[in-house]
């Protein structure tokens, strides 16, 4: 698919890994859907790209807010041919503790948001897309969703974050067998320690042991390495239903 003319809706897209990926496709000439829960950051944000990206404020987890996100490509540029659903948390609790088990509704809000949220938009972005006109290779769009290692590594209290990031990948060949007949593809990229905003809170000796945990390149990834796999993703017609690691060969610890 040509990013070029496209039109995309980057959920979580005013920071992090959904920014870098904003900001490549609208440097590869797509129309962007910018869509996060920061409204102030999210316009300013999508305002440093004039006629090219639009906010919307969103959160995931309200069918309306995903609704609006979608129905906002669709009257704002005419069409959505691209999503990634880089929206989700980072939530980390035991099973049990000193004073006893984990707290249930935790648990089920860190699901709602990484998994059932992000289900819930590919399910109403899939429907728009199905009404495209085909490309020359039978093309009508492109769903890429972003899980973690942690959904084979999962370490020590993450059992939350692990689940659902577990369930992102479990979802993408069905889905993509479902949208198969549309011509619609599912990928999902599934990231390691990325430098983004949240790991520049750490001090600097954290942030560098974390990084020489890398075999190679032995550093945290570059949010614009993420990007490029986006687009190469959405530029490879025969890419379809893989959840592709982006770690550097990083199998994480215990803890």
């Amino acid at each position: 698919m040509d990013i070029k003319g496209s039109v995309a809706l980057v959920t979580g897209g005013a920071s992090g890994l959904g920014a870098a990926a904003v900001e490549m496709l609208v440097d590869k000439g797509a129309k962007v859907v910018v869509a996060d829960l920061n409204e102030e950051k999210g316009k300013e944000f999508a305002a440093k790209f004039g006629d090219n990206a639009v906010f919307v404020k969103c959160n995931v987890t309200s069918t309306p807010d995903n609704e609006a996100a979608v129905k906002t490509a669709i009257d704002k540029f005419g069409k959505l041919d691209i999503l990634v659903n880089a929206a989700g948390i980072g939530s980390a609790s035991k099973i049990i503790g000193k004073d006893g088990p984990t707290n249930l509704d935790w648990f089920k809000m860190v699901i709602d948001i990484n998994l059932t949220g992000g289900f819930d938009i590919m399910r109403l972005a899939a429907w728009e897309m199905s009404k495209n006109t085909p490309n020359d290779k039978g093309e009508r769009g492109c769903l890429i969703n972003v899980a973690s290692v942690a959904a084979f590594d999962g370490q020590m209290g993450q059992a939350a974050y692990a689940a659902s990031k577990g369930g992102v990948v479990s979802m993408t060949l069905p889905i993509a067998r479902d949208l198969s007949r549309e011509g619609i593809r599912c990928n999902t990229i599934a990231p390691g320690i990325f430098d983004t905003p949240m790991m520049q809170l750490l001090p600097q000796a954290a942030r560098d042991s974390l990084g020489a945990q890398v075999p190679f390149p032995k550093r945290m990834g570059d949010p614009p390495e993420f990007a490029h796999l986006v687009c190469a993703i959405v530029e490879n017609p025969y890419l379809n239903a893989q959840a592709i690691r982006l770690d550097g060969a990083i199998r994480m610890g215990i803890k």
